[in-house]
């Protein structure tokens, strides 16, 4: 009967990521669309979703500086979270009538949205412990993806105005909202009792170095992972002429479903053959489609497709390997503080690289724009070989950080 209920809060978990994520992309799916309408260039339209990173590292160091998801029940965290999101996305089509009002609330969305996702990975890991977390934490991964992914099909599907696309977004972050107040608990793997403040932990973390390893890891995936993501849809249609419609749809076919496959092949993996060595694999793998990327661009859209599915599998496969080997190696009282402190410095460099591939898009045409990306898969694949040896040195079997045994 508990191995039933786990299994229920790993849905109604996972549905809460899907609506409560839904908001993320949603200025982003429609940005043809107000370039004309705000009369925008292409410097603001970088910031449509670069604001949303930047809120989200705010938001994320303040719930780590206050301990919020160690020291509140976290599914409240959650839902105040999410209807937070989906107020600020409904408040773009009422209240914006251009850039600047509509910076600011996607700003105020991606605060919010950091007491959404890394919640969801504290409460997904409270439970599962060392075997199964692996899987859990990839279809939590792969939640997001289809949620980040969602307004790429409301676009693609072509039936809906730009208002109608955010107010469809803001309308699944609510019934996120409701999941997590109405039915979402924490299981037993939570670290009984609430956590002292210990704000200090977000960067103590860092001098042990299991949970560095780790970060490393993540750091070089969040590298590549929100750009190729941001900038997928202007790639396709540059390289096959294809219009706004096709490449959402596309981008959603890449993004979406096989990133929600590879998440679910990430996560098995990793419990199968180790975090380390399934992160590593994928890490390679998707630094390899960025390498060849400019090979593939020009193409027919069918072959051109066949990368993008691969790379959108691979590049989100090792995301939530990631978030299982820190919340194993953490201090578990703290393992919300962990998990959010990793994602607010891993959202930081997606700022940097957001903004740098329409740059070299620039300044060398969108055929080698994605290889600014390749060194971050390159140096986590790095780290993770380092985390496997660690973990094999160290021959731990209840704790399958890197090889197993």
């Amino acid at each position: 009967m508990a191995r039933d209920h786990r299994y229920v809060q790993l849905g109604l978990i996972a549905a809460m990521q899907v609506f409560g994520l839904a908001v993320w992309f949603s200025a982003s799916a429609v940005v043809p669309t107000l370039r004309e309408v705000w009369r925008i260039g292409d410097a603001q339209a970088v910031w449509l979703t670069a604001s949303v990173q930047v809120g989200f590292v705010a938001g994320a160091i303040t719930s780590a500086a206050l301990n919020l998801p160690d020291r509140f029940p976290p599914q409240r965290v959650a839902a105040c979270s999410a209807l937070g999101a989906a107020l600020a996305t409904a408040a773009v089509p009422v209240f914006a009538d251009g850039f600047g009002v509509a910076v600011v609330l996607r700003l105020c969305t991606g605060f919010f949205l950091a007491g959404v996702y890394p919640v969801g990975m504290k409460l997904m890991a409270s439970w599962f412990g060392s075997t199964g977390r692996g899987l859990a934490l990839g279809v939590l991964v792969g939640a997001l993806t289809l949620g980040s992914a969602l307004p790429q099909l409301l676009k693609g599907l072509g039936t809906l105005p730009w208002q109608g696309v955010l107010g469809a977004a803001a309308a699944l972050g609510a019934v996120a909202a409701v999941l997590a107040v109405t039915f979402v608990r924490p299981g037993p793997h939570l670290s009984g009792g609430a956590a002292r403040h210990r704000p200090r932990y977000a960067l103590e973390m860092f001098t042990e170095r299991g949970p560095l390893l780790a970060n490393l890891g993540y750091f070089g995936h969040m590298w590549e992972l929100y750009a190729l993501w941001t900038w997928l849809p202007s790639f396709v249609a540059a390289g096959s002429l294809a219009a706004d419609t096709t490449a959402g749809l596309v981008a959603f076919a890449a993004i979406g479903v096989a990133g929600f496959a590879g998440c679910l092949l990430g996560g098995w993996a990793a419990d199968r053959y180790g975090r380390a060595r399934a992160a590593g694999v994928a890490l390679v793998i998707s630094g390899a489609c960025c390498v060849l990327s400019p090979l593939f661009y020009g193409t027919a859209l069918p072959v051109l497709l066949v990368l993008l599915v691969v790379w959108g599998a691979a590049v989100i496969a090792d995301s939530g390997v990631f978030s299982t080997a820190l919340s194993e190696v953490a201090d578990s009282r703290y393992v919300g503080t962990a998990l959010t402190a990793q994602t607010a410095i891993g959202f930081l460099l997606t700022v940097v690289t957001i903004n740098l591939v329409p740059v070299l898009a620039d300044l060398t045409g969108w055929r080698y724009a994605f290889l600014v990306l390749a060194p971050g898969p390159i140096l986590g694949a790095l780290a993770m070989r380092a985390l496997g040896g660690r973990a094999a040195s160290a021959s731990r079997p209840n704790q399958p950080i890197g090889e197993t045994t």
